[in-house]
């Protein structure tokens, strides 16, 4: 049994989520939608698997953390790297990590809701999801790159 878009469009409309509907050639439909305020989601039912709604949340790394990852120790990336993929293992979601020589540059998370399981109450439960890990990971990165862009030392001081 296929996603109703109708059902799935109402939801998102009476929390007041939906910014636009966009064109997916590989969706049944797909959904920007702004949780909280002005972060932006995507709500996607994939044409290849019409029992299945897709809610995830692409977030690039900015130019100015890429500096601090790139010019910190390579202990300290590749430690950070295992921090996030534990957090959101632990969250039981779905990601994938870009970090090319262990400097992260763009991480993507998502969970699936089967047609079996999707309620209203899974929908939202879900977006929330997927933005707490957003949060996890920013949080993470900032705990990790901060206190050392905070601390005016050379590499080998770090321990």
């Amino acid at each position: 049994m296929a996603i109703d878009e109708e059902q799935i469009r109402n939801w998102l409309m009476e929390e007041d989520l939906i910014r636009e509907k966009i064109y997916d050639e590989n969706a049944n439909f797909h959904y920007i939608i702004n949780f909280p305020n002005n972060n932006s989601m995507d709500i996607i039912q994939p044409r290849a698997k019409e029992d299945v709604l897709l809610i995830g949340c692409a977030t690039e790394v900015s130019q100015d953390e890429q500096n601090i990852i790139k010019n910190s120790p390579k202990n300290i990336n590749q430690e950070f790297i295992w921090k996030i993929r534990f957090a959101l293992n632990e969250m039981l979601l779905d990601f994938e990590l870009e970090h090319p020589n262990d400097q992260l540059k763009r991480f993507i998370i998502t969970e699936d809701i089967f047609e079996d399981a999707l309620t209203k109450h899974m929908l939202i439960k879900s977006i929330k999801k997927v933005f707490k890990g957003k949060l996890q990971c920013i949080w993470i990165l900032g705990k990790t790159y901060g206190s050392i862009q905070n601390r005016n030392v050379n590499d080998d001081e770090i321990i």
